[in-house]
């Protein structure tokens, strides 16, 4: 027969004892680390932002540029200034995309330290009772 001390989930002072300092130990951890990723992830969101709205005037000058370029009688170049721009549009997607997956990926570590807590609070409930 086991003894009250054996196994993780006993009703034993020095079982909860142990379980009082990692959930101290974790809760320490992660009060650390979560301004930190909550900061990464407004300003992430403050990126996109402006990523979006520069897009937008991209778009809005490369759009000027072909209305000028068709309506000049006099033939100036402006092709390459519309295409650097549609470059500089794509790179501006493309780091969106990269700032958007960034996020996805601090949503999963939030989501993850509040089903971490959960756990440790059905445990510690179970452990205990």
């Amino acid at each position: 027969m086991m003894a009250d001390s054996d196994g993780p989930f006993s009703n034993s002072s020095e079982n909860a004892n142990q379980y009082d300092r990692r959930d101290a130990i974790s809760d320490g951890i992660i009060d650390l680390l979560k301004p930190t990723v909550e900061e990464i992830d407004d300003r992430v969101k403050t990126v996109r932002e402006s990523q979006v709205e520069l897009r937008q005037q991209i778009d809005s000058l490369a759009g000027d540029l072909q209305v000028i370029s068709s309506s000049q009688t006099i033939s100036v170049d402006l092709e390459s200034y519309v295409k650097k721009l549609n470059n500089s549009r794509r790179r501006v997607m493309l780091v969106n995309n990269i700032l958007q997956n960034v996020q996805v990926r601090v949503t999963y570590i939030l989501l993850a330290y509040f089903n971490f807590q959960y756990c440790l609070g059905a445990v510690m409930h179970f452990s205990l009772t």
